[in-house]
């Protein structure tokens, strides 16, 4: 599983600023405590300071530090039952004045010796998901709320069946694709007339495949062509572009969007069949959305850019009347 690192950096700043908030917090109300019970912040400094007090004492004197860590570990219990005794007076639980972590696992590190804790994969699903919401409507693009009834069941003179059952195959297609997404789930090129469904589904991948953990990234084709030509011509972002082609390069799923409305330039092939190419020999997953057909494709694009879509991905056609115009007739 690949981690985007602009991605993590945020996760890593919310994880990081929901801690201070809570040390924070914390604070607050141990001064109010305090306030109540002056004597507790003497205990609690006295238990702050005595360890290295006496250790100290002891190994500068060249003694065996024994004898003074069991003194301590008396006077400690000692202040400690003091401590549980005025904090019961005052209603409270005996932990009050300790700071527990609020994830048990890492102790609020984000990780767990060298991998992710599950807190920290929980703030990057949610810095991930805004991220893909920029560009997509995730809370009305879902699996369970696509529905057939815009398709004819009416058969296609040109495909023999109807767009209702063609999208019936395309939907479990989708779905299934989703819900056991890993890296061997292999690529898809999505092709047809707009407005019938291309970008619904693939608006359902990201957010299933997102939640899973992946890491996703969701651009239209023109604007990574334009991060691909930032980093090579080293314009006053390229910096910025060098980590967004990183990202279009290596995340586990990548789903270009409106390929084929770019203006296709010698440039554009060279980074279109970099993304191919890399993103097939590293074995990381691809969603190709495009309005152009096999073989408008093959005159678009070089022979070896189409030879890998064709070869490497499966073909998903999407036919039929153009959905958001019958939406918009029936409102």
């Amino acid at each position: 599983m690949a981690y985007d690192g602009k991605i993590m950096r945020r996760a890593m700043g919310r994880l990081e600023a929901d801690r201070q908030a809570r040390e924070e917090a914390f604070a607050r109300r141990t001064e109010q405590v305090y306030a109540r019970e002056p004597r507790l912040r003497k205990i609690e400094a006295e238990l702050c300071s005595t360890m290295s007090r006496i250790i100290t004492s002891a190994l500068r004197r060249g003694t065996d530090p024994r004898p003074a860590v069991a003194v301590l570990r008396d006077r400690n219990l000692s202040l400690q039952a003091e401590r549980t005794q005025l904090l019961a007076g005052l209603g409270l639980p005996a932990d009050y004045l300790d700071l527990q972590p609020k994830c048990p696992l890492c102790g609020d590190t984000g990780y767990r010796g060298e991998a992710v804790c599950r807190c920290l994969r929980s703030y990057y699903a949610q810095a991930q998901k805004e991220e893909l919401s920029h560009m997509l409507d995730l809370a009305g693009q879902s699996f369970d709320s696509f529905s057939l009834d815009w398709y004819s069941e009416k058969p296609d003179p040109e495909y023999g069946y109807s767009p209702r059952e063609n999208m019936e195959t395309v939907y479990e297609v989708c779905a299934n694709y989703a819900h056991t997404f890993g890296s061997r789930s292999g690529n898809l090129l999505m092709f047809g007339s707009a407005g019938l469904g291309k970008t619904f589904l693939s608006a359902a991948i990201a957010r299933e495949v997102s939640e899973g953990g992946f890491s996703v990234v969701y651009e239209t084709a023109g604007h990574i062509f334009e991060r691909f030509e930032s980093r090579k011509f080293g314009r006053e972002d390229g910096e910025a572009a060098a980590e967004d082609v990183e990202r279009i390069l290596h995340c586990d799923l990548l789903i270009l969007d409106d390929l084929g409305t770019e203006m296709t330039t010698t440039f554009v092939q060279s980074a279109l069949y970099e993304i191919v190419n890399s993103r097939l020999v590293s074995k990381r997953c691809t969603i190709l959305n495009t309005n152009l057909a096999p073989e408008g494709l093959r005159r678009r694009y070089t022979p070896q850019i189409a030879s890998r879509i064709e070869g490497e991905y499966r073909l998903l056609p999407f036919f039929g009347e153009d959905i958001r115009r019958l939406k918009k007739e029936r409102a």
